[in-house]
């Protein structure tokens, strides 16, 4: 289904960045002030590459391995001026962003992005990139900018998942008369608050009224069920990252550049790239009520209790606790057993014969 939606969303893409191109250089609105960060003369091409880290080591709670497994959607981005958002932290999502992070589908959010290209002259382009069908999968993308639009913003479903989803808000890829030639971003998981599911596979659960864009963190939802609840960790591992590279006018392929340190744009939250073994802690139930003590001596005897696991520890977690417990028995828990008693008889008489 992800895959069809993918090959669907490309070709429709192609054709609306084609008519949104054409549609913004002939329409004679209100005119759009360049940005004054931007003074670049000319346009910037660049290649996405969205890479996935969402895999079983670094996210072991609930991983979901079939129906569907860990996967992502294709990748859905808009080249926009510095007034426009597909989605932001801390505000309501649109209806748009509603369908895609629940359901995966794109032609809301894509007659909304439309809207805005048409109305104030916002949008430059649209462009997407393939699905990928594993957690720790690669897709990638060409885009391009220019001064008046050199904002990026792109959105990333998690599949499967009750709204979550990953993403970029308003990347401005011009720093003056300078497009960035470099970049990696890790990226975070975000709730898009329309959809209250605990778990990657949770069943469809609306919320009522519908919460803001949050980012999703270790111990926010602060609950034991959340897929991403991992209290002994301070930040989560990053479940993906983008890297973006200008290409070159004369250049045939686009090279993926790792970032130097005056290129690379800080996220505040940055880890070692090397794999991550997330410690997954034991997770159990609450105990059963305590077993009765039976017989005629119970006093002398034990009751029990017991619990079951509900998630097995993983990569160094703390392993279970104990699944049962024993309490000696006391006057106050006793239940004595009923006392036998012999069956009574009634004595019968022998029947008496009569002589003749």
């Amino acid at each position: 289904m992800e895959a069809v939606m993918s090959i669907w969303l490309n070709c429709l893409l192609a054709n609306l960045v084609l008519t949104s191109s054409n549609m913004l250089s002939g329409v004679h609105s209100l005119p759009v002030s360049v940005d004054p960060v931007c003074t670049a003369t000319s346009t910037a091409k660049y290649s996405l590459t969205f890479t996935g880290k969402w895999s079983q080591s670094s996210f072991p709670k609930h991983y979901p391995l079939y129906r569907p497994p860990a996967q992502w959607s294709p990748v859905f981005g808009v080249t926009h001026s510095s007034d426009y958002h597909i989605w932001q932290s801390d505000e309501y999502a649109s209806n748009g962003v509603r369908e895609f992070t629940e359901k995966g589908e794109a032609w809301t959010l894509i007659n909304e992005v439309e809207a805005a290209g048409e109305k104030i002259q916002s949008v430059y382009g649209l462009f997407s990139a393939p699905a990928v069908l594993d957690g720790t999968g690669q897709t990638n993308s060409e885009f391009e900018v220019f001064a008046r639009h050199s904002f990026l913003s792109f959105i990333v479903r998690i599949v499967p998942s009750p709204d979550w989803f990953v993403g970029m808000d308003s990347l401005n890829l011009c720093e003056g008369d300078q497009w960035k030639e470099n970049i990696i971003l890790e990226l975070y998981p975000y709730d898009a608050g329309t959809d209250s599911g605990f778990t990657f596979s949770s069943p469809k659960f609306e919320t009522i009224p519908q919460d803001k864009v949050t980012q999703i963190t270790s111990s926010l939802p602060s609950h034991p069920a959340n897929s991403f609840y991992y209290p002994r960790l301070k930040h989560l591992p990053p479940i993906a990252k983008v890297t973006l590279t200008k290409i070159k006018s004369n250049q045939v392929f686009s090279l993926l550049v790792e970032p130097t340190q005056s290129n690379q744009i800080p996220t505040g939250n940055e880890i070692d790239t090397s794999v991550t073994n997330t410690p997954l802690d034991c997770e159990v139930s609450a105990w059963s009520p305590w077993g009765l003590c039976k017989g005629k001596y119970c006093e002398a005897g034990v009751r029990h209790r017991t619990r079951y696991i509900h998630l097995h520890p993983a990569n160094n977690g703390a392993p279970c606790p104990p699944l049962e417990e024993e309490r000696k028995c006391t006057p106050d828990n006793c239940v004595p057993m009923p006392t036998t008693q012999a069956p009574t008889t009634t004595p019968t008489t022998a029947p008496t014969t009569k002589n003749n």
